[in-house]
């Protein structure tokens, strides 16, 4: 057996989850993770290297024998950190800079979309406030989606129920610059109305493998409302997707898209996230993220039972197809993302953390770090979504249970959580 060192780009929770995982494959020789976190410090050994400092990752890459560098976020994705690594006779799992536009750029993608005929909503793409405005006044006062083009970590989408509401978020987005050069260009699409799914998917181009789908909580508070998030916690396996159409989102969303991605000389390797809402007409696709997702990632990798090293080096050398069904643990995960005061918005940091060592004694329990470091000897928060609390359970409902008794343990001065994550799964699985 041919062992390996593995090097994770990123510090946030799914980072975590990908460095614990890929940690308890015989084939893991060391495992690094740039820059990582005070989790990641435990379960592997972490690079002081920024996530978007592609030099840096590189050389040390080449110097510490790294026969896989698996990259976590999109930002580093989409400058193009496969790219330099590929060019310097190195192996990593990820999507190219031009494939890594499918979420780098949200009218790219929805262009693509169109052109593949996947379903979405309908939509119209501008490139300053002024014709934005005037489309938003000229038409009928509908529900709409207001999205910036670029990335803005999550948080570039703006759901608005009226007009009013709309021209607001033409104004923060292309006038204020609310998010930065994201905001260049705008989509405005129609507001579908259903429940929300991902459905993520490891594909080598050739081959597809589709991961059970998860449901994601991205609005801030319970009963979702409140400020859109990177995520406020995640279940696996969802039932809102039954295996049916599970197989319907491979056909008609996934395969589609890796195709025209190939016409468009863009083929596509890597962690393919189709974000959904399960509308009366069927799936339909609200965006496409590159990679894992976070907190999705969580709860997916905590019932994988397949070794995800030997998964990912199989994408990379297009050899998915030797791989086979994934193995499942059947019960459910449920991941809670505990945050800081404050989060979506500003908030304070160097808070110390208690109860990590009672949480992690749970059975079935994981915690995840994302926004955290070790200073002094004291794991203290420094980001806005702090820990993914993750367990599993004989069903839905006593996962939910065992992640939020593992929850109760962890205290720092203004910690916070939603308290009804997976809440939707349970007027159907309990």
């Amino acid at each position: 057996m041919l062992k390996m060192n593995v090097l994770i780009v990123g510090n946030g929770g799914r980072e975590h989850a990908l460095a614990w995982k890929i940690a308890q494959s015989p084939r893991a020789e060391r495992v690094f993770v740039a820059p990582g976190n005070a989790g990641t410090a435990v379960d592997a050994e972490n690079v002081d290297l920024s996530a978007t400092d592609t030099a840096g990752i590189v050389k040390f890459a080449k110097e510490n024998n790294v026969g896989l560098t698996v990259v976590g976020p999109e930002a580093p994705l989409v400058a193009g950190l496969v790219d330099a690594l590929q060019a310097a006779g190195l192996r990593a799992f990820g999507p190219s800079k031009a494939a890594a536009e499918l979420e780098g750029s949200k009218v790219f993608c929805k262009n693509l979309l169109r052109n593949a005929d996947v379903p979405s909503a309908d939509y119209r793409v501008f490139r300053d406030a002024e014709s934005a405005q005037h489309y938003l006044t000229e038409r009928e006062d509908t529900p709409v989606v207001v999205k910036a083009d670029g990335l803005a970590a999550g948080k570039g989408v703006i759901v608005c129920s009226n007009r009013e509401e709309a021209l607001e978020a033409v104004e923060r987005i292309a006038e204020q610059k609310e998010f930065g050069d994201a905001g260049n260009q705008l989509v405005i699409e129609e507001r579908l109305v259903g429940q929300e799914a991902s459905v993520l998917a490891i594909t080598d181009g050739r081959t597809i493998l589709t991961l059970p789908a998860a449901q994601d909580h991205k609005p801030a508070y319970d009963g979702d409302r409140g400020p859109n998030t990177g995520g406020m916690g995640a279940y696996c396996p969802t039932p809102l997707v039954t295996d049916k159409l599970l197989a319907s989102v491979e056909s008609d969303v996934l395969v589609p898209t890796v195709h025209q991605m190939k016409r468009n000389r863009r083929p596509f390797r890597g962690v393919l996230y189709a974000g959904l809402m399960l509308t009366k007409g069927g799936p339909k696709v609200l965006e496409y993220n590159v990679r894992f997702g976070d907190p999705e990632c969580q709860p997916l990798l905590m019932r994988l039972k397949t070794d995800l090293l030997e998964v990912l080096d199989a994408a990379v050398d297009q050899r998915l197809d030797e791989i086979g069904e994934l193995e499942w643990d059947p019960r459910p995960a449920v991941c809670v993302v505990m945050a800081s005061e404050g989060y979506p918005g500003s908030y304070e940091k160097g808070h110390p953390i208690r109860g990590l060592e009672e949480a992690a004694a749970l059975p079935d329990v994981k915690v995840f770090h994302a926004g955290t470091s070790l200073i002094d000897g004291q794991v203290v928060n420094v980001g806005g979504r702090v820990l993914g609390v993750t367990a599993m359970g004989e069903s839905v409902a006593k996962a939910k249970l065992a992640a939020y008794q593992a929850v109760k343990c962890i205290r720092w001065q203004g910690a916070w959580c939603r308290k009804d994550i997976s809440d939707k799964a349970l007027g159907i699985d309990s």
